[in-house]
């Protein structure tokens, strides 16, 4: 006999709590590569507030050579890659935004 996916009580609709989805462990993953205008690549966890974007635990992409945008993303501790941390929360304006690339929750760091 199948079970019902979905029931009604006092016209609530109720669902299994296994067909529920559930979050990933350790939260959201929201680090991203950032590229911004003026060639500027930064890194760090994505929050955006009141048309902000705000990099948390954030590197600069500063440099890389011989290896071309994908093998940065693809090993940031090269010897041909020089990432900078920064100290502070980067806080850029969200029309400054080129494009995004999610990568690894620990990317750089």
């Amino acid at each position: 006999m199948a079970k019902p996916k979905t029931i009604m009580i006092n016209d609530e609709r109720y669902v299994r709590e296994s067909d529920v989805p559930q979050p990933e462990p350790g939260g959201p993953k929201n680090r991203c590569v950032v590229v911004v205008d003026r060639g500027w690549i930064w890194a760090g966890d994505v929050e955006e507030v009141d048309g902000r974007i705000r990099l948390h635990r954030a590197v600069w992409v500063f440099s890389w050579i011989a290896i071309g945008f994908d093998g940065v993303l693809a090993d940031p501790k090269s010897d041909n890659v020089t990432l900078r941390p920064v100290p502070n929360v980067v806080d850029l304006p969200v029309d400054a935004e080129v494009f995004r690339v999610p990568v690894d929750d620990h990317w750089g760091l």
